[in-house]
């Protein structure tokens, strides 16, 4: 039986997992280097489990003990038991979810897999906000699109802050780093895909008309960061630039609001459940 261990000193280096989770700058440079991501809450965390992270250990509070002990049982990992008071202290916020879980990266594929395996792709060319990217990627999830390529300058997926807006959809969708380099899309190109370059450029197609001609084909989205969009590299690279028409004077959404709205438009027919 795996037993919590209590632990009420917020400098106990059993807890060095943990700390300065708020600090973007420190945990940026701390996670990828230890090969370690944080999963933040009860269906976060089996979620990663199920996708074959392995847990390295868990910080959980009292009331949250019992809901994952079933979790601490099939794991192995050790479980630190703390009060709200210090689980705050240590990870500086308030932890209202009550269950924290230190997950081991696992290797990244190569993007020649999805390459070779996906119909729909999701491209991100510096979409370096980590809200955003966890929402593009549940949106991915949900609406069909077969796996996520980033360029290099892209938002890590398994920082906390995606993965709990992703509501752990970045564990179970694809996705690989495209190369450095001024043609990364050279590979997507040519292993049989359509570049579509969403835009709010109104010179741009009607995202509908292009789905509609592109029934059939390999497809992969590019999308941009917000303000900046594509780079002028992309849009070059692109067979087709898309848009999504807007009303009311709006000249351009959200880019995981305009993704969700693309995925829908290049989504493939799916039987009813």
């Amino acid at each position: 039986m795996n037993v919590p261990v209590p632990v009420t000193d917020p400098d106990d280096p059993r807890l060095a997992d943990y700390t300065g989770l708020t600090d973007v700058a420190l945990r940026r440079r701390r996670e990828p280097a230890d090969g370690l991501f944080m999963a933040e809450g009860d269906k976060v965390i089996r979620r990663a489990l199920d996708a074959g992270y392995p847990m390295r250990s868990m910080l959980l509070t009292s009331r949250w003990a019992e809901a994952m002990a079933d979790v601490a049982a099939a794991t192995g990992a050790p479980v630190y038991l703390v009060d709200e008071a210090l689980a705050e202290h240590v990870t500086g916020y308030h932890v209202h979810r009550g269950a924290l879980a230190a997950m081991q990266r696992t290797p990244l594929p190569p993007p020649a897999g999805l390459l070779a395996t996906a119909r729909r792709l999701v491209v991100l060319e510096a979409v370096n906000d980590h809200t955003n990217i966890g929402a593009v990627f549940r949106g991915a999830a949900a609406l069909g699109m077969d796996g996520v390529l980033l360029t290099p300058d892209c938002a890590d997926p398994l920082y906390r802050r995606s993965v709990k807006v992703s509501m752990g959809t970045v564990f179970s969708l694809p996705y690989a780093r495209l190369p450095h380099g001024p043609g990364h899309l050279d590979a997507v190109r040519e292993a049989g895909f359509r570049l579509l370059a969403l835009t709010p450029d109104p010179r741009a197609r009607d995202i509908r008309e292009v789905a509609a001609e592109e029934a059939g084909a390999r497809t992969a989205l590019l999308l941009g960061a917000e303000g900046n969009g594509l780079s002028a590299r992309a849009l070059a690279a692109a067979d087709v630039r898309v848009r999504i028409p807007m009303a009311h004077g709006v000249d351009s959404l959200n880019v995981a609001a305009a993704a969700a709205v693309a995925f829908f438009a290049l989504a493939e027919p799916r039987p009813e459940p």
